[in-house]
Formats: C-alpha cells, sequence, structure tokens
C-alpha cells in the first residue's frame, strides 16, 4: 500500500491505515521531522485513545488504555544497544497481543518481532509525505 497524503488528510489516513494492517505491531521508518508521532497520534485517536498522545522520547514507552486492549507507543531513538532495550522489558509489550507503535525501529532491529507492519514515511517537496505499508515476514 503506498498513499500519500497533506496534514489534513492524517484522520483518513489513519483509518486506511488500520483497515489495512495487517499486524497490530507497526514499524514507523522516517527522517526526523517526517510525522511519524503526529501519524501515530491520530492512529491512537482512531483507536480511541482519550489521553493526550505524546512522543515517548525520554521514557521510551507511552501506555494507553484503549476499551479493549492496549496499545504500546515505542520510541527507540535514544537506545544506545540492544541490551537497553531489553532491560525495560520489550518482549513483554512486543507479545503481548496488544498494539505496538515503534518509532525508531532500526534502533533494536534484531529484536523486532517478525510478524510485523513496516510504514515508511518521506516529505515530499511539496510539503505532502508519502507513506508505504508492507509486511514485515
Amino acid at each position: 500500500m503506498q498513499l500519500t497524503y497533506t496534514l489534513q488528510d492524517i484522520p483518513a489516513i489513519a483509518d486506511q491505515l488500520l483497515l489495512a494492517a495487517p499486524t497490530k505491531t507497526l514499524l514507523f521508518y522516517g527522517d526526523m521531522g517526517v510525522g511519524k508521532t503526529t501519524l501515530i497520534k491520530a492512529l491512537a485517536e482512531h483507536l480511541g485513545v482519550t489521553d493526550t498522545v505524546t512522543s515517548p522520547t525520554f521514557s521510551i514507552v507511552n501506555e494507553y488504555m484503549l476499551k479493549d486492549d492496549m496499545l504500546y507507543h515505542f520510541d527507540f531513538y535514544r537506545i544506545e544497544s540492544n541490551e537497553e532495550a531489553m532491560d525495560i522489558g520489550i518482549e513483554d509489550y512486543f507479545y503481548s497481543g496488544h498494539w505496538n507503535f515503534i518509532e525508531w525501529p532500526n534502533k533494536i532491529e534484531k529484536l523486532l518481532p517478525k510478524d510485523s507492519t513496516s510504514i515508511q514515511l518521506t516529505k515530499n517537496q511539496n510539503g505532502s509525505r508519502t507513506l508505504k505499508m508492507m509486511p514485515v515476514k
């Protein structure tokens, strides 16, 4: 799946992504400032998160309650090693059966669940974004 969108389109894009995602673990790839957290906020709202969704840059993971589920939002930008990621118990999160939204997954590539969905975001010259979604096997 490939979509090009603007800021105004994000709620509709979030809806399309959640309907098309083959897994509950979404890996968000893209440069700093491309809109990963902005898209994740829209996805979380669509799933029913009522809390304010913020980037877990310093906490590494934010947990959000859903009606019948949980959402774990990770930001591994500041992670220095796989051991550091393991120390926060990521296996428990990743294999919980709940939603996992992971920013900067390339920092822990060897620890990622095999059954994930990759979302690559790029910024276009006109300010729009292009999203490519594909399953990771």
